[in-house]
């Protein structure tokens, strides 16, 4: 299939020392090539994550030096012929970012297998009113919410689900997502002034989020599945609060990644409760292909407002506001999910 005609040369964001914000430099270098089993995406948006401040620090097991773990953007070249010159899509996962060069810069090269198509020509998005900032929201913390949710913890409408650490661009994707599924949502957050926003996400309940918080609910309360997104620092206080049969699942560290330091399933864990773990980087995966989750139908959503994805703060494409994106991810400062716009 032929490529739409782009240079050679592009600008990226570069970590090339690990370190604080300041380390994030703007490079001219090499646009990818087009390669078997490949699609060029000329990146229109792409979203800011936890993951990345990790990788910028050398916290990450693998990091490259163009970071950036999902975009949306358009087709520009594809060797194969999955998809066609000028389609827009989202790309996430697939080692971007970890294996190979990643999304913070005007193209990316990204496994077919990790891209989903948003419709068939830029025009399909336009027609349904949406931006391509409001797409960004999108790939990585809907795709990574969906599948915790509707394939580890198998929620349903009517069960109790309990969302810790819920003003996360993730969290608040998976109140969204459960409230459409008719879940009762009670979130966590560390500040009492997002309680309304939790509820406007579609959060029935709201409790402040803190150490014992399983000896705080009322007439201890047990929920049918448990979102960790705080991490191992209020894993084991979780599991107290899931009924037998129920489920918990964990899938975020934004108590940061220390290890538990004890933990003994004898003592510690309830009996009956089945306890899960969900990575994103297993996304293009033969068992957990993108294809698997709905992109499409939650951007629908989204444009007939059944869904909130409006990002909490746009960025432009410039060293300086990518560095003051990091600062404020650093902070816990974002109140959602942040993009950053290529023009």
């Amino acid at each position: 299939m032929p490529a739409a005609n782009y240079p050679d040369m592009m600008n990226a964001i570069l970590v090339e020392e690990f370190g604080g914000p300041e380390v994030l430099k703007m490079k001219n270098v090499p646009t990818p090539k087009p390669e078997p089993g490949q699609a060029i995406i000329k990146i229109k948006a792409f979203g800011i994550n936890h993951a990345e401040m990790h990788m910028r620090r050398g916290e990450w097991a693998e990091s490259m030096p163009i970071i950036g773990i999902e975009c949306v953007g358009l087709i520009v070249a594809c060797p194969g012929g999955e998809f066609a010159i000028g389609t827009p899509v989202g790309a996430l996962m697939g080692g971007l970012g970890r294996t190979i060069n990643g999304s913070y810069a005007e193209y990316t090269s990204a496994p077919v297998g990790n891209v989903a198509k948003l419709g068939e020509t830029e025009e399909d998005l336009k027609k349904l009113g949406l931006t391509w900032e409001q797409a960004a929201v999108i790939p990585e913390t809907d795709a990574t919410a969906w599948t915790v949710l509707f394939r580890n913890l198998e929620v349903k409408a009517g069960q109790s689900l309990l969302i810790r650490g819920a003003t996360s661009s993730f969290g608040r994707a998976a109140i969204n997502l459960a409230a459409q599924e008719g879940v009762v949502v009670t979130a966590t957050t560390r500040n009492a002034d997002r309680f309304e926003d939790l509820k406007g996400l579609g959060a029935k309940g709201v409790l402040i989020e803190g150490p014992g918080l399983s000896d705080r609910l009322e007439g201890n309360t047990k929920f049918d599945a448990v979102l960790e997104l705080v991490g191992n620092s209020t894993l084991l206080d979780s599991l107290k609060t899931v009924r037998r049969g129920g489920r918990l699942c964990l899938s975020g560290f934004l108590g940061g990644l220390a290890p538990i330091s004890d933990f003994n399933p004898l003592l510690q864990m309830a009996s009956g409760v089945h306890f899960s773990f969900f990575d994103s980087f297993v996304f293009g995966s033969p068992e957990f292909p993108l294809s698997d989750v709905p992109l499409k139908d939650i951007l629908v959503m989204v444009a007939e407002k059944r869904f909130k994805a409006e990002p909490a703060r746009v960025w432009r494409f410039e060293e300086g506001e990518v560095q003051e994106a990091h600062r404020v991810m650093e902070g816990s400062k974002a109140g959602g999910k942040m993009v950053v716009v290529v023009r």
